[in-house]
This record gives C-alpha cells, sequence and structure tokens, in this order.
C-alpha cells in the first residue's frame, strides 16, 4: 500500500483540496512554491501510461479543474503539470504554481506552516 493510499484512506493526514469517487487532490507537505497540489487516482497505479484511457483522461480532466482553482487562489504566471513518479509508486500530478523556471525544477522548496496550509487548501477549495 503506497503512501498516497495511506493518505486517500485517512491513515496519514493531508492538507486536501479535493475528493471525488475516483481522485483525490492535496497539498504537497515538501513544496516547490506555495499552492503545490499533488493530485492522484484512488486505484493505486504505478505508472501513468498504465492507466486506461478513460482514467488518464479523467485523472487530467480533474487535474485541470484543480489547476484552474490554484490559478484563481495563488498570484503566479502559471500552474505547471509534471508527472515524474519515481518517489512514490503511485501515479501523481504535481500542479505548481509558477513564476519562474526555478518553481519547476524540485530543486527550490518552501517552507509552511500548518496554518499556511491549512489556509491555502481551503482557498483553492472554495474556488472549485
Amino acid at each position: 500500500m503506497s503512501v498516497f493510499t495511506k493518505i486517500i484512506n485517512g491513515e496519514i493526514p493531508s492538507y486536501k483540496v479535493a475528493e471525488n469517487d475516483d481522485f483525490f487532490a492535496f497539498l504537497d507537505i515538501n513544496p516547490n512554491a506555495k499552492g503545490h497540489t499533488l493530485v492522484v487516482p484512488k486505484k493505486e497505479e504505478n505508472r501513468l501510461f498504465d492507466l486506461d484511457k478513460d482514467t488518464y483522461q479523467d485523472l487530467m480532466e480533474f487535474s485541470r479543474k484543480i489547476a484552474i482553482a490554484i490559478e484563481k487562489t495563488i498570484p503566479c504566471k502559471r500552474v505547471g503539470l509534471t508527472v515524474i513518479g519515481l518517489e512514490v509508486p503511485h501515479v501523481h500530478v504535481h500542479l505548481i504554481p509558477l513564476n519562474s523556471m526555478k518553481d519547476a525544477t524540485f530543486q527550490q522548496k518552501v517552507t509552511l506552516t500548518e496554518d499556511e496550509f491549512k489556509q491555502i487548501a481551503s482557498a483553492i477549495s472554495r474556488k472549485l
């Protein structure tokens, strides 16, 4: 069972942004930028392109909705989408508010308090 499945099941706390029957979105606890959100399918699958066509398309559409809400909440030039998947063997989409290329490098991290995480997650959720 992946750490993301444990988050989805409520075994590990998270800053949930949105959820439906198939997908779960929550703030990355080690964010590249304020508002960095992860979107995961509830069904565990290791690799993005191993998802069936419908799940893949639905994941992208759910991610799009979250990205639009992030753009309405976090001042940024755009929201970038990255799928790497090497650290956790469970498909996950990174939605990262971008103001410069540094925000997309996974080298630069921001530190937020618990209250800041809660406020950001709530603010993005309200824009959905």
